[in-house]
Formats: C-alpha cells, sequence, structure tokens
C-alpha cells in the first residue's frame, strides 16, 4: 500500500505519467463541462523515449462510460472526426493530442466535472501496460494547455 502512494504522490509530484521509462504522458488537460453535458474532450503530450514503437490500443477512466481516441479531419470547408483504433508513439518521437488534431473523446460523464478537478485516465498499451495518468480540468474559458 505504502509504494502504491509513494507512485500516486510522484506522478502528482511530476505531472507526468511513465511507463518502462520509455512512454510518458505529459500535460495533461480537460475543459470543465457545462452541467448536463455528455462528451468533453482530453489532450496531453505522449513521448517515447524508448527503442521501440509504443501502441496505444485504447484509454478509459473511471469518470467517464466511454473514452476513445479521435482525430479530425479536414477537407475543403469540412471538418469530421474519426475514430482512431491504435495510436503508435514511434522511438524518440512525441506526438500532440491537441485541439483540432488528435485527442481523447470523453463521453458520458458519472458527475459533473469542473475547473480545478483532476481526472483519472488509464492508456492501455499493446503490450499490455497500463499507463495511470491526471488529468488537471482548466476553465472552460481558459486558454489551450492552461
Amino acid at each position: 500500500m505504502k509504494l502504491q502512494t509513494l507512485g500516486w504522490a510522484l506522478v502528482f509530484a511530476t505531472g507526468a505519467a511513465h511507463a518502462g521509462g520509455r512512454f510518458a504522458v505529459h500535460d495533461a488537460w480537460i475543459r470543465a463541462m457545462p452541467p448536463g453535458a455528455t462528451m468533453a474532450a482530453g489532450y496531453a503530450t505522449l513521448s517515447n523515449d524508448g527503442d521501440t514503437p509504443v501502441t496505444i490500443l485504447t484509454a478509459q477512466s473511471d469518470t467517464f462510460r466511454n473514452v476513445t481516441l479521435h482525430e479530425t479531419l479536414v477537407s475543403g470547408d469540412v471538418s469530421k472526426m474519426r475514430e482512431v483504433h491504435r495510436l503508435v508513439v514511434a522511438p524518440g518521437a512525441t506526438i500532440k493530442l491537441e485541439p483540432g488534431g488528435r485527442h481523447l473523446m470523453l463521453m458520458s460523464p458519472r458527475h459533473d466535472i469542473v475547473a480545478g478537478d483532476k481526472v483519472g485516465i488509464t492508456f492501455l498499451l499493446r503490450d499490455g501496460t497500463r499507463v495511470d495518468t491526471w488529468f488537471d480540468v482548466t476553465a472552460p474559458d481558459a486558454p489551450a494547455g492552461d
């Protein structure tokens, strides 16, 4: 129990979650949701400091009934989202989950999500690793990443 508590303390202290010293999640955030909203988006920076690719299959959260990876595609004047069934982070690479690009779709919250909250989200990797991280909930009108 003490080791688990120490592990969570380190995640909060560093602002990042790591898997085996190679995959890390940094600067993770979600905008607060208005009451009654059923969807939000999660943003973060994903990095792989290892020497082999890391494949993210999905993510999950106790706060939301459904979490999926999505990307926004623009064709002409039309913008659409589509689900991404896996995301590969190459060795030495960084991928940004950001507004207007790749992101987490967070659907059907189990309770209100307000500024100042921290939302736990777990990334599930192809090798079976589970990477627990915390997303800061920012004010609805906060600039991206604040």
